[in-house]
């Protein structure tokens, strides 16, 4: 049985980056059932870390796809900062798109735990 996971990955980063096409396919195929599962956030961000480049389209579906994962319960767990802060550290860096998605993901939630809290701060948000 063939890995999906492994092959859409080659599949999409066989020339390093993700355009707008993959990423109209990847949507279509990830939010068929209308939400984003854990297993399907962490193969964007698979994707997002391994492409030498993105396209902004990308880059807004990951946001929202981390937006619709992480406030489907209205709350931010401490697993859910670590995760975050994993993803955003992944390139040692801070940048614009992720400090839009912590204040997104701040405003949109209901209570957040003292680990998302300290992340914010972590990244100056």
């Amino acid at each position: 049985m063939a890995d999906w996971r492994s092959v859409a990955l080659k599949l999409a980063l066989a020339d390093g980056k993700i355009d707008n096409t993959e990423t109209k396919i990847i949507k279509k195929a990830l939010f068929a059932d209308g939400k984003i599962d854990k297993s399907e956030l962490e193969f964007l961000n698979e994707l997002r870390k391994k492409a030498k480049k993105t396209s902004k389209d990308f880059q807004k579906l990951f946001m929202k796809s981390v937006m619709s994962n992480v406030l489907a319960d209205g709350e931010i767990s401490a697993a859910e900062a670590a995760w975050l802060r994993k993803a955003i550290f992944a390139d040692k860096k801070v940048d614009a798109d992720e400090k839009k998605l912590l204040k997104g993901l701040r405003k949109g939630a209901k209570k957040t735990s003292p680990e998302f809290d300290q992340l914010c701060a972590d990244c100056k948000v």
